[in-house]
């Protein structure tokens, strides 16, 4: 008991990969809309992306950046890679298309971007392929 009041983490690197894989698996969720015609056609009506000169453009890269970070975050590769993407996808949904009202309307697009950036100041944690191929020997 005295452990869980503490102010030390126990078993950190298995709460980063359950959190890294729950966070992938909902963004690969949202993703694959990108193969969805009648979805993707469905956001192209929206206000924000109809006057948009590059709109169907917008559309297909936010959910492809989902789908891609999504799975990098599932098999830990690249991570931080995937934690930009995220920031920079779902921030433009909260802040650009939802005018930033993050306490309100789009909490669940902020959500994403605020555990992008754990993941972009923790990296990963051990379980996971970034931990396996970008290994840093020790230095003695």
């Amino acid at each position: 008991m005295k452990k869980f009041f503490s102010a030390e983490p126990f078993a950190p690197n298995v709460g980063l990969t359950l959190v890294r894989m729950i966070v992938g698996l909902f963004l690969i969720y949202h993703g694959w809309e990108v193969f969805d015609a009648a979805k993707m056609n469905e956001y192209l009506t929206w206000d924000s992306f109809k006057q948009a000169a590059n709109g169907k453009m917008l559309v297909y890269a936010g959910k492809s950046a989902e789908l891609i970070a999504g799975v990098l975050f599932v098999l830990g590769l690249f991570t931080r890679v995937a934690a930009v993407l995220t920031i920079g996808t779902l921030g433009y949904i909260a802040f650009g298309l939802g005018n930033g009202v993050v306490w309100y309307n789009d909490q669940h697009p902020f959500m994403f971007v605020l555990i992008a950036f754990l993941f972009l100041f923790t990296g990963p944690g051990t379980f996971s392929l970034d931990a396996k191929l970008f290994k840093e020997k020790r230095r003695y």
